[in-house]
């Protein structure tokens, strides 16, 4: 039977239903958290608002070592998590060639005889999510560095227009890297979720609730969130 042929019998409405779910939660969850309402700011939101304080800030410094240090580490988490999201995607591709292990498991679990390219399916699942994840820690990495040669380039707090102007310009690359990292951090978290699909759509489905509800409380219902949101206040 053919490959495509064997996913349409082998994969059932559930599966089709339980992965759709998956992506949908990943595509509007991401959405809501960058665009939040004004009265109810994620907690990225208002980090990002706090990048860009620190940028106009760093602008009336004269001494900037501690402003290069902070982008510095940054930078050296996005590669940590770069670094650690390749390894990852080579496990992956690993186990992609070799599914002997993964048709002993069902066996050890009853789950019947399952054609390998249903694996392969499953896996790929997983492989997507980590791509996407290391592509957005990969730019968002670059970007850091593009801020910090920006604030670099910002002039004495004496020439106040132009000082002005590359503090904002450094802030805004910052933000754009923070985002990109945020965004490859969901998508790890979604890519754990997608090796439930290996147990099945039931785990698929609950591992995707699971990963929502964590993440929405992080964003909207958490202790740093609350700390934040009084900064904002006594700034206000």
């Amino acid at each position: 039977m053919m490959p495509d042929l064997i996913l349409l019998v082998t994969f059932s409405l559930p599966d089709y239903l339980a992965v759709g779910l998956l992506f949908a939660a990943w595509g509007v969850l991401g959405w809501r958290i960058e665009h939040p309402p004004r009265s109810a700011p994620s907690t990225a939101v208002l980090m990002s608002e706090n990048l860009r304080l620190w940028m106009q800030e760093m602008a009336r410094r004269e001494n900037r070592i501690f402003d290069a240090q902070v982008v510095a580490s940054l930078r050296q988490g996005t590669a940590f998590f770069g670094s650690a999201t390749m390894l990852a995607i080579g496990g992956a591709l690993a186990l992609l060639g070799n599914t002997d292990q993964l048709s002993k498991l069902s066996g050890n679990l009853q789950l019947g005889e399952i054609p390998d390219v249903v694996w392969e399916t499953k896996l790929l699942l997983v492989v997507i999510f980590l791509v996407n994840s290391f592509l957005k820690y990969v730019w968002s990495h670059r970007l850091f560095g593009y801020c910090s040669i920006l604030m670099g380039t910002v002039p004495d707090r004496s020439e106040n227009g132009l000082s002005a102007l590359r503090a904002e310009q450094a802030a805004t690359l910052g933000i754009n890297a923070v985002r990109g990292f945020n965004r490859g951090l969901r998508a790890t978290y979604f890519a754990m979720a997608a090796t439930a699909w290996l147990i099945g759509p039931l785990a698929l489905v609950l591992a995707t609730a699971v990963t929502v509800a964590v993440l929405w409380r992080r964003e909207f219902a958490s202790g740093s969130r609350a700390t934040l949101l009084q900064s904002e206040q006594t700034g206000a």
